[in-house]
C-alpha cells in the first residue's frame, strides 16, 4: 500500500450537512495524511425538522478537531438550500479559490491511497482538456474491465464517492439543464451513452427529471456536463472508497449499493491510453444503473417513493 505523503499539498473540500458521526469518521482519516489546504462547506439546517439544528451545529463545531499545521477555510450556510444548490454551492467557492483539488461529502471514507492517486492524476492530466475529472469510486469488478493489470482506465461517467477534478472543468458545470435536448442531440447522447438504447433511454430520463428540477440532486448534472463535451473520467480499476451513509437519515443512499471491497493503489501508476473502456461502462450501465427496463423501472417506482417520503 502507497499512502500520501503527511502535508498533503492537494487542497480537499468536504461537504457535510447533519451527521456528525460520519464527518468525524473523514476528519480522522484526513489527520491520517494532514493535508495542508483544508475547505470545509456544511449546508444549514432545515426550517421544518427542528432537531436538525443540533447535529449541523455538531458538525460545524468538529471542525475544530481539525488540530494539525493546515490552512481552514469554511462556507457555513444559515439556512438549507438542499443537495442540488447546497453541494454544487459548496464547489463553486471551492473552484473560485483552487486550480484542481479533491470532493469529498462526509460519507465517504477514503483508502489512505486515494489521495495520492488523485494527486498524480490531477497533475497528469492537468493540461489535457480530454480528461474531465479523476475518481476513486470503482464498482466494476477486474472481470468486467478490458486491462485490469492496469492501475485505472477511463469511462464516460462520473462517480463522485471520492473524487477529483480542475476549475476548468467545473467551470462548464451547471444545476440547471433545462434545454439540454438542444445541446446533446440523439446521435451525440447515442455515442456517449455507450450506443447503447437502453442508456440512452436511461440518460435521457435522468436529464430530463434534472431539468424539470424532479429530484434536488447535482452528480447527474457532473455526467451531463462531461458528456456534452465528450469528455473522460480517469476511474481507478481498484475501488479505494467506502461510504458510510446509507440509512433512513440519508438524502439519496437510502438502499446499499453494491461496490468493490475497499483496496489500495501502488503509487507511481503507469499512464494508460485516453480512451473509454466500453466494456467496463456496459457492465456499469447493466448492474450498477440497471439499465434494463425492469430496472428502469424499478427505479422509477424508487423515486416515487423517496418523493413520497418527503412529501409526507
Amino acid at each position: 500500500m502507497t499512502l500520501a505523503p503527511a502535508g498533503f499539498g492537494t487542497p480537499i473540500l468536504v461537504v457535510a450537512f447533519n451527521r456528525p458521526e460520519a464527518l468525524e469518521s473523514l476528519i480522522a482519516r484526513l489527520r491520517e495524511i494532514q493535508p495542508r489546504d483544508v475547505y470545509v462547506a456544511i449546508d444549514g439546517p432545515r426550517s421544518d425538522r427542528p432537531e436538525e439544528e443540533r447535529k449541523v451545529q455538531a458538525c460545524r463545531d468538529l471542525v475544530a478537531s481539525i488540530d494539525w499545521n493546515c490552512s481552514i477555510r469554511t462556507l457555513f450556510r444559515d439556512r438549507n438550500l438542499g443537495c442540488g444548490r447546497g453541494v454544487s454551492g459548496a464547489i463553486d467557492w471551492f473552484f473560485s479559490q483552487v486550480e484542481q483539488g479533491i470532493v469529498l461529502e462526509d460519507d465517504v471514507i477514503p483508502d489512505p491511497s486515494f489521495f495520492g492517486f488523485c494527486q498524480e492524476l490531477l497533475d497528469r492530466y492537468a493540461g489535457d482538456d480530454r480528461v474531465f475529472a479523476v475518481t476513486g469510486c470503482n464498482f466494476v469488478p477486474p472481470s468486467a474491465q478490458s486491462h485490469p493489470e492496469d492501475a485505472y482506465r477511463f469511462s464516460r461517467v462520473a462517480h463522485i464517492w471520492g473524487w477529483a477534478t480542475w476549475r476548468r472543468s467545473w467551470d462548464t458545470y451547471r444545476l440547471d439543464l433545462q434545454g439540454w435536448r438542444k445541446e446533446l442531440g440523439a446521435r451525440h447522447l447515442w455515442r456517449s451513452s455507450g450506443r447503447s438504447v437502453s442508456g440512452s433511454l436511461f440518460w435521457a430520463m435522468t436529464f430530463e427529471l434534472m431539468a424539470r428540477k424532479q429530484v434536488d440532486t447535482w452528480d447527474a448534472q457532473l455526467v451531463y456536463a462531461a458528456m456534452r463535451q465528450d469528455k473522460l473520467i480517469a476511474t481507478c480499476n481498484t475501488n479505494l472508497v467506502e461510504n458510510i451513509g446509507f440509512g433512513d437519515d440519508a438524502t439519496h443512499t437510502l438502499e446499499t449499493v453494491a461496490i468493490e471491497p475497499v483496496g489500495s493503489v501502488t503509487l507511481p501508476t503507469q499512464p494508460v491510453k485516453v480512451e473509454a473502456d466500453d466494456k467496463a461502462d456496459a457492465w456499469t450501465r447493466l448492474h450498477h444503473f440497471q439499465v434494463t427496463l425492469p430496472g428502469i423501472a424499478h427505479q422509477a417506482f424508487n423515486f416515487a417513493t423517496r418523493k413520497f417520503r418527503r412529501a409526507a
